[in-house]
């Protein structure tokens, strides 16, 4: 898995800036349904029923690594699939069951 991706969502630690968390949509109704900030940071998670992903389950995800540039640490799109499957510079298709 991508070390940013690990990093950024590391145990919090009682020194480290809180998590604050958000919804994205823009004009054209692009979203990203969970938005994560910590410090200069962002992440976004999408959250799919399919058991499977294409490219434009990634398209929110997408637009906010346009618009946040550097700032942009991971984004991952959940699913019910079996395998963490890579979808460009710091974007991922992971299973939700890793969460149970």
């Amino acid at each position: 898995m991508d070390e940013d991706l690990f990093t950024f969502g590391r145990a919090a630690d009682p020194h480290s800036e809180p998590l604050s968390f958000y919804h994205f949509r823009n004009k054209d109704l692009v979203e990203v349904d969970i938005v994560v900030e910590q410090g200069r940071q962002l992440a976004g998670i999408e959250i799919k029923a399919a058991a499977t992903v294409t490219q434009g389950d990634f398209k929110g995800l997408k637009k906010l690594q346009d618009l946040c540039g550097e700032q942009f640490a991971a984004g991952v799109v959940l699913y019910d699939g079996e395998n963490i499957l890579p979808f460009g510079k710091h974007l991922f298709a992971v299973p939700i069951g890793l969460f149970t």
